[in-house]
């Protein structure tokens, strides 16, 4: 293991994107899988000689002397390894998880060490479609199919470089609650506690449907040119897919009241739609796909979104319900009632089948499937629950 940056993002052409080689604040870099490369569930290989794997990831807090006290924190889709502090250079966002992770707050960093990767495929500093293949150039197009269990299996090789055995803790909420749960899966004795929030056990037909709908928004993009865009001129990358397969996208993460109360049928300032003008949510919607653009990766995107596709604990393993009660770790399971896009009923299935004695909740929030970013405080005293 080293601390030098492998591969990173594609910059789209915007101020303040990540650019690979930057190593800000607490962002560290793993390399992996040196020698031999990762096998993947889907038949192929990422990583060994000439190309190994690289991890971004950041710590808060102090490491126990016997390593007990490890809290290991999954982001979802478009995440990163920022989940507390604030944005600045070499961290687009502030942290995803902010009020939740810190000095006497829910995930405490006096009490854990907080360790928080960027997942394999994705584009701020873990090896993803971006990064140099062997051969020098970009992956791009040669990328391969991952799974939600290969990108675990990296994060698990990262904690074995950095000699940590046991996890005190896993949590995750949508994407990042699949990676959680298939922790207590593949790894069964090493996770004590896990809490899942906003997911499912499997990916349903229309959650596969909407990905379908958001991916061939972006391959229909003149600038994908069948993925293989990173030497492209300025400008000329699929950010415009990109950007529309996000506005599609952040419809499907907010709840139908939300977008009732908060936009109605009011139109932008200043704009008049019967004239040509945009109503508010079509403004709304455009901000969020070009603030996408700014930091994330096309090839990426599809990446990660077919790992989604094919999450599936079953698979394997006899199916779902023989799978889950095969779980170890004392688990809580947290959903919302206006999520529409892992809905309430994919937890309530959780808790069924996990052993019996899952704490299981559904919380009522406006904010539809974002809500377990944004539902701090709702989530706090869950959280401080399962990790007691």
């Amino acid at each position: 293991m080293d601390s030098s940056a492998g591969g990173g993002p594609h910059s789209p052409p915007a101020s303040g994107a990540w650019r690979s080689g930057d190593d800000p604040g607490q962002r560290r870099f793993a390399t992996l899988f040196v020698d031999d490369p990762l096998r993947l569930e889907a038949g192929g290989v990422l990583g060994g000689a000439g190309a190994p794997i690289t991890v971004a990831y950041e710590t808060w807090g102090t490491l126990a002397e016997d390593r007990s006290n490890v809290v290991l924190l999954e982001h979802a889709l478009t995440g990163d390894t920022h989940v507390a502090g604030h944005a600045g250079e070499g961290h687009p966002t502030p942290g995803w998880w902010e009020d939740l992770v810190g000095p006497g707050r829910a995930i405490d960093t006096n009490r854990f060490f907080v360790v928080v990767t960027n997942v394999l495929g994705g584009c701020q500093g873990t090896t993803g479609p971006a990064s140099l293949a062997a051969d020098g150039a970009p992956y791009g197009s040669r990328f391969p199919v991952l799974t939600i269990r290969d990108q675990v299996a990296a994060e698990a090789a990262l904690l074995d470089a950095l000699g940590i055995e046991q996890l005190y803790a896993v949590l995750g909420g949508s994407m990042g609650g699949m990676r959680a749960l298939e922790w207590a899966l593949l790894f069964p004795d090493r996770v004590q506690r896990l809490m899942l929030m906003a997911c499912g056990a499997a990916a349903t037909a229309e959650q596969i449907a909407l990905c379908h709908i958001q991916s061939e928004i972006i391959r229909a993009d003149r600038g994908f040119n069948g993925g293989d865009y990173y030497d492209a001129d300025p400008g000329m990358g699929p950010w415009r897919g990109l950007a529309v397969a996000r506005q599609l996208g952040q419809v499907t993460y907010r709840s139908r009241e939300e977008f009732r109360e908060r936009f109605g049928r009011q139109s932008q300032a200043g704009e008049d739609p019967l004239a040509g003008g945009r109503f508010q949510v079509e403004g709304y919607l455009e901000y969020q796909g070009n603030k996408l653009v700014d930091r994330f990766d096309a090839n990426s995107y599809l990446v990660l979104s077919r790992a989604m596709d094919l999450h599936d604990v079953g698979r394997g393993r006899g199916g779902v319900a023989s799978a889950l009660s095969r779980v170890k770790a004392a688990t809580t399971v947290i959903g919302f009632d206006t999520d529409r896009l892992y809905h309430p009923d994919e937890q309530e299935a959780l808790a069924r089948y996990l052993p019996p004695g899952a704490p299981f909740r559904i919380l009522p929030s406006a904010f539809g499937h974002d809500a377990f970013l944004l539902e701090i405080v709702q989530l706090t005293p869950f959280v401080t629950e399962a990790l007691a």
